[in-house]
């Protein structure tokens, strides 16, 4: 991992299970803002995962790497591996980056915003509020809908949306959802 002492450099954590059009969304917007954004594909132990954090982290890179070309190369993704106040630390960043879809979402984030800052006063984290039309939209929403043999194509890139199909289709499911 490269040290960007001198950079303005932004973190944005996650655990993209899958990354979906809201997350790329907030993606392009930080990178507006950023010289740099460090996409760290979290693992939760509280959480159970479709892909594997090493598949998520080649899903992004795969999905981003337009992105990546036309900005020369400014987003970097990584798998995180323990606590991200560190990771942060680490790489001499000094700002952390959450999405926000509504409301709902601010409470948690408050919590993890305040506990890193506890550890860590130096560190900002910026929130950003996702376009409205993906306002609704989760990785776990993305992940019921396509376990149901739903079409997903406008809620998440191309490539997720055919490594979603490849993983559902092996097998049939009766679940409902909602």
């Amino acid at each position: 991992m490269t040290n960007y002492k001198f950079k303005n450099v932004a973190v944005y954590p996650g655990s993209f299970d899958p990354v979906t059009f809201g997350h790329i969304d907030i993606l392009k917007r930080s990178l507006n803002i950023f010289d740099k954004v460090i996409i760290a594909v979290a693992c939760n132990r509280k959480k159970g995962y479709l892909f594997k954090q090493e598949e998520r982290v080649k899903l992004i890179r795969d999905t981003i790497a337009d992105i990546n070309e036309i900005d020369g190369g400014k987003v970097e993704v990584v798998a995180l591996k323990g606590l991200l106040i560190k990771f942060v630390e680490s790489i001499n960043a000094r700002v952390i980056i959450r999405g926000l879809r509504a409301v709902s979402d601010f409470e948690y984030e408050l919590q993890l915003a305040t506990t890193n800052r506890t550890l860590n006063p130096d560190i900002e984290t910026i929130f950003m509020m996702t376009a409205e039309k993906y306002s609704f939209l989760s990785s776990t929403i993305v992940r019921e809908i396509s376990l149901l043999g739903g079409d997903v194509s406008s809620m998440v890139p191309l490539l997720i949306s055919k490594e979603l199909q490849k993983l559902y289709s092996k097998g049939d499911h009766d679940e409902t959802l909602m």
